[in-house]
């Protein structure tokens, strides 16, 4: 039954069309705007080991059992969820999963779009030459007028928003495979572009060595838990897009016949690798120029332009790559959307057109929150032994990924490894009752879950 199963909301055309969808997902603002940032935070070198830990033992075998969900229910996460739980004599309440996941992926949704509407203004300020010949002094100037301006923020989270909610409401075929086909090939050479910028600079060993080379000495003031492992566990599941719906809806498209191990592993490969070519462009520009590499959200708009105004053809390719940033942000944000779609769709019976708009419409007004926390309320507060300052943000920030999606990762880890029986989870795995199919099973049922829950309580103190 569930073999023959498909989507009302359309089928993916081929394996790689589905790959470049989820790793467009997966590879976004998460990768080039958020690694960066929590890597100079967060220990360097000792952050980058443990986040590639979190990837490989929690990510990736999480991911697959989302992908295997998305794949054998084929509706939208709150469906699905509540499909398969009756399909295996659990409780319907089941569905409660795929809320959480559709609400956590709104609400990143909302501050996701302000961030990018930061990237679009940074294609005008460059492309105006407001970055040529500039010190660091000035890029943090141009940077810190653009946040502290409400009317500016407001109006390109709107226009950010409406790109999101326009390839959205035209469906997979015509919108989101169309967005992906081209954009994440492109982001990925200019990336390289931008390394072999890096390659030139004074510092470029400096950069891998900090990068690459942990520097365990510099945890000695750290909490491990709540300063190292944590970040890196919720920076793996916000760039992996685990938990929040998407990928799950993603597999739902996915046909039959396709990998879900291979497509796993080759996404999470291309995630991994394109956050890793964000640090190496970014962290020898970050020592050249003096600047520090715990600079914080704003660190790729403060540190980068400085490059573009010392560079040969900087102009045109600091345009280009504050593009392409854009278009990967956009890809991520219509995956984020299309859950709350779908299930608009299935339930509410509206047309897709309609229900994007009125669904983008909510995720724009829950923007104006994100907007207002770099200025008029912007306030500090404490969570896991760390102090912020951008208020609503940061709140949305931590609740997303430092809470819901690792608490969403363990719910599905217990779902298909403990409550599914295992001839459903052999069955669209397609591994048979094979080594690699054991592997997997005793990290989704034992390491992946027990991990999640002791970063997660040493974290916040509970057992300290």
């Amino acid at each position: 039954m569930t073999s023959t199963r498909t989507s009302i909301h359309g089928q993916w055309s081929s394996r790689w069309v589905f790959i470049l969808a989820a790793t467009g997902s997966a590879v976004g603002l998460g990768n080039i705007w958020r690694f960066p940032y929590l890597t100079g935070e967060n220990g360097g070198g000792a952050f980058v080991l443990v986040y590639l830990f979190c990837v490989v033992m929690m990510g990736i075998p999480i991911m697959m059992a989302e992908i295997l969900l998305g794949r054998r229910g084929r509706k939208n996460p709150i469906n699905t969820m509540h499909t398969l739980a009756i399909e295996e004599g659990l409780s319907p309440n089941w569905r409660l999963l795929g809320w959480l996941g559709v609400i956590a992926g709104f609400i990143i949704l909302s501050y996701y779009s302000v961030i990018a509407g930061w990237t679009i203004a940074f294609i005008f300020k460059t492309g105006m030459g407001d970055f040529v010949g500039s010190n660091a002094d000035q890029t943090t100037a141009i940077f810190s007028e653009l946040i502290s301006n409400p009317k500016i923020l407001l109006f390109w989270h709107t226009f950010f928003m409406f790109l999101t909610i326009y390839i959205v409401s035209r469906g997979v075929k015509s919108g989101l495979e169309q967005a992906v086909k081209f954009l994440m090939p492109a982001l990925f050479i200019l990336l390289l572009v931008m390394v072999g910028y890096a390659m030139s600079t004074e510092r470029f060993l400096d950069g891998l060595k900090y990068l690459f080379v942990p520097d365990f000495s510099v945890l000695a003031n750290k909490n491990l838990f709540s300063d190292v492992f944590l970040p890196a566990l919720g920076q793996a599941f916000f760039s992996l897009s685990i938990g929040m719906g998407a990928i799950m809806i993603y597999g739902s498209y996915l046909s039959k016949d396709s990998s879900i191990t291979f497509n796993s592993f080759v996404i999470a490969l291309a995630d991994t690798g394109v956050a890793i070519l964000a640090g190496i462009a970014i962290f020898p520009i970050v020592f050249t120029y003096g600047l520090e590499p715990s600079g914080g959200p704003g660190l790729i708009f403060v540190s980068l332009p400085i490059a573009f105004g010392q560079m040969p053809l900087g102009t045109f390719f600091g345009c280009l790559f504050f593009i392409l940033l854009m278009f990967a942000a956009w890809t991520s944000s219509i995956s984020l959307l299309e859950p709350a779609v779908t299930w608009m769709v299935e339930n509410r019976k509206m047309t897709r057109y309609r229900a994007a708009y009125i669904a983008g419409f909510i995720a724009w007004l829950l923007g104006l929150l994100t907007v207002l926390s770099f200025n008029h309320w912007a306030f500090k507060f404490s969570f896991a032994g760390k102090t912020y300052e951008n208020g609503l943000f940061d709140i949305f920030d931590v609740l997303t990924a430092n809470i819901m999606l690792p608490l969403g990762g363990v719910l599905i880890a217990i779902f298909t490894s403990w409550l599914m029986s295992r001839s459903s989870t052999i069955d669209e795995l397609g591994l048979s009752d094979s080594i690699a199919y054991k592997i997997w099973r005793f990290i989704i049922r034992y390491v992946a879950p027990l991990g999640v829950v002791v970063i997660f309580f040493n974290a916040i103190g509970l057992f300290s």
